[in-house]
């Protein structure tokens, strides 16, 4: 029995995912799916679970259908302690609107809070890929007596203008400023290439975010976001504190991927993020059994590869058949089909594609159930790319979901 009541976790799961088109045409940033088996909500929910921080709220909005189900089906835990995690609706408890930002989804759910009555509240986003431990930086808010604990991690400054942005006083803890997305971002002490940015991952102390959200949501001219105002006001209230995740110690960790978190707001670091697992000492290595990634991939047979069939650097699903084809650096999800002759380097192909005898395949992002038909190429001609696909600003090419590329 644990010896300190664990906080509530609130998931924010509601995000549209813009930047992440086609990918989000037809479901919920956190839905995508990422890895070869897993879904982006899979990283949070299985750091708080692996934690043994086990009633989760997860708030969700836009297209949610494929991630309520996905939790709803994968994520059940024993009801016997009282440990669930479920998916929270738009519910427009205040009134006829939507979420208006990350606070007001947190005040338009303070309901949930008061049922579980607990004594802190951790509120993480879902759509970054890391590991942590969740439980040490609780345990660093208690101590502190901090009424936020913001986690924070260091970015080069010339990639600091995309997130909220922290200044330390003397301590090396309080905040003593909060940036949000600033177009020149301070530099840290002594290291002015790096700015010390919020991972977007906060523990509060209840009575202090209580006091915070309907504050507030009193004011007209707040955007009702967690980092563009909540932070922002328990900073000057002098209650914010950093947790530094370079101290974060997660069980089975490598050097090499100690420390790893990805944003993948956008394709180019959506697709980056992959070719992080697939060398042969991957930057962010997946195998780590002593803290794992969770997830129900569907049941289904091994991975069969033919006489000709080759896979290297890359990772391959269950069920997936290499039939003669080859595959090279590429993370290709279970169910997939690659036909004789066929090549795929450098790329992301999601459940149940298909590629065609001879087709080619090179930089690319294919969603799920896409068929490439014989002798077809992508990436090759990127001004044909972008005349039926999606190009993103690095050159990565992405074919929505269950589209058939021709000749």
């Amino acid at each position: 029995m644990a010896s300190r009541k664990k906080p509530l976790g609130i998931v924010l799961a509601g995000g549209e995912g813009k930047r992440l088109m086609p990918l989000t045409a037809d479901r919920a940033k956190p839905a995508v799916p990422f890895g070869g088996s897993y879904r982006l909500v899979d990283f949070v929910l299985s750091n708080l679970v692996n934690a043994g921080m086990t009633r989760i709220a997860v708030l969700t909005q836009y297209k949610s259908h494929s991630l309520d189900r996905h939790i709803t089906t994968t994520w059940r835990l024993s009801s016997l302690l009282g440990n669930y995690i479920t998916p929270v609706p738009a519910q427009q408890r205040l009134g006829p609107r939507w979420y208006t930002g990350s606070a007001d989804a947190i005040l338009q759910n303070f309901n949930l809070i008061q049922d579980e009555n607990p004594e802190h509240v951790l509120v993480f986003g879902a759509d970054h890929v890391y590991r942590m431990d969740p439980d040490q930086m609780y345990q660093q808010h208690l101590d502190s007596g901090a009424g936020v604990t913001v986690a924070a991690i260091r970015v080069k400054r010339s990639e600091a203008h995309e997130f909220g942005v922290i200044e330390l006083a003397e301590d090396g803890i309080t905040i003593k400023a909060f940036h949000e997305k600033p177009s020149d971002p301070p530099g840290m002490p002594g290291n002015p290439e790096l700015s010390l940015v919020s991972m977007g991952n906060y523990i509060f102390r209840r009575d202090a975010m209580e006091e915070a959200l309907l504050s507030d949501a009193q004011d007209p001219e707040s955007r009702h976001d967690l980092g563009a105002n909540i932070i922002p006001m328990m900073t000057r209230l002098g209650t914010a504190k950093a947790y530094d995740f370079a101290h974060n110690r997660v069980p089975g960790e490598t050097d090499r991927d100690r420390g790893y978190w990805r944003d993948v707001g956008t394709i180019d670091s959506y697709f980056e993020s992959h070719m992080d697992l697939v060398s042969v000492h991957p930057i962010f290595n997946l195998y780590n059994h002593e803290w794992p990634l969770l997830t129900n991939p569907p049941s289904l047979p091994p991975v069969k590869l033919s006489d000709l069939g080759v896979a290297q650097e890359s990772i391959v699903g269950a069920g997936s058949i290499i039939a003669g084809g080859t595959l090279l650096r590429s993370v290709a999800s279970y169910d997939v089909y690659l036909s004789h002759g066929a090549r795929v380097e450098g790329s992301v192909l999601m459940p149940s594609v298909r590629i065609g005898d001879h087709a080619q395949v090179r930089n690319a992002i294919l969603d799920k159930s896409v068929i490439v038909e014989d002798g077809a190429t992508i990436g090759f001609d990127l001004e044909r790319d972008r005349e039926r696909f999606t190009v993103s600003p690095g050159g990565i090419v992405v074919v929505g979901k269950g589209v058939r590329v021709t000749r």
